[in-house]
């Protein structure tokens, strides 16, 4: 006999009617046959290994609180990642690699120098356009194109014997980025995000702060969350253009404003309630809510014209060359967002527009010199600063830097005689900051800087390195999608522990 003094829940209310009935079991008596069959596969998460036969961390995410800090696989310095990310492939044997053999070669064709590259016929060898000297206690050889990075040279760790899988600039940035030369899958940040969260949740997980001249040549790709849950894909912008819609319009008030978000708050709960089981839903309720709480945090966190004059002096800020002036608020803001907490920072120096001085990224088929005087004059300072001010303020400690490009250049100059192509086969990088080696260089490139020789490593074992000092094994952060465990590392990569402090 029924209890008409009990009253009946909503979702009991909703099985009352037909319909509602018979979509409710239909979809129930479906997923328990899907999950017969995965059983019978021993497809279930609970059986299913990565390619070297370990079982995946999944992290427990809260559809309502996405953005939750969560525990790392392993012990680990390294709690953020701050990416300084230079498009269009800086040249490493202008300016961090040192090869004497390219004085010796000036200007001659010894043989084994492919006829043509990337870009067409191929010139001579051709000597650094900038002079090498020693620097710092570790006396590491440095081009006087970076005399301000150069100076922190025992506070780095070099890499010198990169390769990658791609010649190109768009799949190049995918492949550094997500993994794969595809678009459409995860990006370093993304899964660092999906895996950690954040430590402030005022404020995104992962930002990405592009060149004030535009975005990168593969765009939010650089920075999407591919598969994985919208919520972790960076929010992006940049001093030049903050976050659209951020103030309160004036024709509004502080009550008026707070009982609106009340009442909002009150409907989001009662839905929740009534479809508890909606993750989409409380992922969207999650970002919307992020978006009010950053009404009032992104304003402050942008607000560096608060910072003092030495500061905006030692980063450039004051500079007559804009585009330097624009980058060096982008590194105050950055360092900022890592003080605030936020877990990824990914800041870009160069873009696929046109600046004002003509240049937009450090792509150098012709003319070199100039191009790559004109970016350095941009990012030198702003970026030495921004390092050297965060050791300062004992950011370094627990967070991460990495300074990267796609790929790298050749030490032959093209049939035009005035710029380097594409080095798909060597490049530098350098780490600095929690849980690397000080005033160390690891690997080499050939006697030309043309292949990577001693120690090479691929761009998946870069990204497996960046995971582990997060305390993120690269095998086990995977995410099941069309049939397969993906992972940032694909099936590859092998962690570089002589980088590791």
């Amino acid at each position: 006999m029924c209890d008409f003094e009990n009253p009946i829940s909503k979702n009991g209310h909703r099985l009352l009617d037909r319909r509602s009935f018979l979509k409710v079991a239909g979809v129930s008596m479906g997923a328990v046959s899907l999950l017969d069959l995965l059983a019978m596969d021993r497809l279930l998460a609970q059986d299913v290994k990565t390619i070297g036969g370990k079982q995946p961390i999944r992290p427990m995410i809260d559809p309502r609180n996405p953005y939750a800090s969560r525990l790392a696989h392993h012990e680990a310095k390294a709690k953020q990642l701050l990416v300084i990310y230079l498009p269009g492939a800086i040249s490493h044997v202008d300016t961090f690699d040192w090869k004497p053999d390219l004085e010796k070669y000036d200007g001659q064709k010894p043989d084994g120098i492919p006829k043509t590259t990337f870009e067409g016929p191929t010139g001579n060898i051709a000597k650094p356009f900038w002079d090498f000297s020693p620097k710092g206690k570790s006396g590491k050889m440095v081009s006087s194109l970076l005399p301000n990075l150069g100076n922190l040279v025992d506070d780095f760790c070099f890499i010198h014997s990169l390769y990658t899988e791609t010649s190109a600039h768009p799949t190049g940035e995918n492949f550094f980025n997500t993994g794969f030369t595809m678009e459409g899958f995860p990006s370093r940040g993304a899964w660092i995000s999906y895996a950690l969260g954040t430590v402030n949740e005022e404020l995104p997980a992962y930002v990405a702060i592009a060149d004030p001249r535009g975005l990168p040549r593969s765009g939010r790709n650089n920075w999407g969350s591919g598969f994985l849950p919208a919520s972790f894909q960076a929010t992006d912008f940049n001093m030049k253009n903050p976050p659209a819609n951020i103030d309160t319009p004036s024709s509004i008030g502080t009550k008026k404003e707070q009982r609106t978000k009340d009442f909002l708050r009150k409907l989001n709960e009662n839905h929740l309630e009534e479809y508890p089981e909606d993750a989409d839903l409380a992922s969207r309720i999650a970002s919307y809510e992020l978006a009010g709480k950053m009404q009032a945090s992104i304003p402050d966190v942008m607000n560096i014209d608060k910072e003092p004059k030495r500061i905006m002096e030692e980063y450039g800020a004051d500079s007559d060359n804009e585009l330097k002036r624009e980058y060096a608020r982008n590194c105050i803001l950055a360092r900022r967002l890592v003080e605030k907490g936020v877990r990824v920072v990914e800041l870009f120096n160069g873009s696929d527009a046109g600046g004002g001085n003509g240049i937009w990224n450090w792509d150098s088929h012709a003319n070199i010199v100039k191009t790559h005087e004109m970016q350095a004059a941009i990012m030198d300072q702003p970026t030495a600063a921004l390092i050297a001010d965060m050791k300062r303020r004992g950011l370094l400690e627990d967070t991460l830097v990495v300074w990267c490009s796609e790929f790298g250049r050749m030490p032959f100059l093209q049939a035009n005689g005035t710029g380097r192509d594409h080095n798909p086969d060597a490049f530098t990088a350098f780490m600095t900051g929690a849980g690397v080696k000080k005033g160390f260089s690891f690997g080499s490139s050939d006697n030309w800087g043309w292949k990577a020789a001693e120690n090479k490593r691929s761009v998946y074992d870069f990204n497996a390195t960046i995971l582990h000092l997060l305390g993120l094994d690269h095998e086990r952060l995977t995410y099941y999608h069309n049939g397969l465990e993906r992972r940032l590392t694909h099936v590859h990569g092998e962690v570089i522990h002589e980088m590791l402090s």
